[in-house]
């Protein structure tokens, strides 16, 4: 999973165009139950199930598709 499609997961669940790659979800207005889209989002695209400690430890979109990436 790359950068633009964590970010337009990102901006689905946010409601948000505005999002970039470096844009914290949380700053954004995400909270733990959208987190959780987005986590189910990763997952039925990438495979990859992430936990919501690994979104708390990086929650941009660059920093989440590194994260996927190392447990791919």
């Amino acid at each position: 999973m790359n950068v633009n499609a964590v970010s337009d997961v990102f901006r689905r669940v946010l409601e948000n165009p505005e999002v970039s790659a470096d844009s914290d979800f949380f700053v954004m207005g995400g909270d733990s139950l959208l987190a959780t889209r987005v986590l189910s989002a990763i997952a039925r695209t990438s495979g990859v199930e992430l936990d919501f400690d690994d979104f708390l430890d990086a929650p941009t979109p660059s920093a989440l598709v590194k994260k996927i990436a190392s447990q791919a």
